[in-house]
C-alpha cells in the first residue's frame, strides 16, 4: 500500500509544495519545506530530499517559486523559496482541477450527490 501511497504523493507534489510555502506567508527552505509537508499529512506522506530538492529546481526555473540566500557568505547558509505570482495563478488552476478530479471521483465512488 505504500507503494500506492508513494505514486500518487509524486503526482501531487508541485501543487502541495506551492499551497504549503503560500500558506506559510513566509519563504522557507527545503528541509523546513519537508518537515511540513510531512506534518501535514500527519505521516501518511514522507517526502524524501531527492524528490523535494529536483522539483523545487524546477519549479524556479518555470518561474512558479522565486529563491534567495538567507545567511552571510562564509557560514551556513540556507536556500528559501517562495510561490511567484505566475505560480499563484498555477495553484488556482491546479486547485480547481483537483476539486472537479475529487468531486467526480466521489460520485463514481458513492460518497457525494451530483451537483445540482
Amino acid at each position: 500500500m505504500a507503494s500506492q501511497l508513494d505514486q500518487m504523493r509524486k503526482g501531487t507534489t508541485r501543487v502541495v509544495i506551492l499551497k504549503l510555502l503560500r500558506d506559510a506567508e513566509e519563504p522557507l527552505h527545503g528541509y523546513e519545506i519537508i518537515q511540513r509537508l510531512e506534518a501535514r499529512s500527519e505521516g501518511t506522506f514522507r517526502f524524501k530530499e531527492g524528490l523535494i530538492y529536483p522539483t523545487l529546481h524546477r519549479m524556479e526555473k518555470e518561474d512558479l517559486l522565486a529563491s534567495h540566500w538567507l545567511g552571510q557568505p562564509g557560514t551556513r547558509r540556507r536556500k528559501v523559496y517562495a510561490v511567484t505570482e505566475k505560480g499563484r495563478r498555477q495553484l488556482d488552476a491546479e486547485l480547481r482541477q483537483w476539486d472537479s478530479f475529487r468531486h467526480g471521483m466521489n460520485l463514481l465512488l458513492g460518497v457525494d450527490k451530483a451537483r445540482s
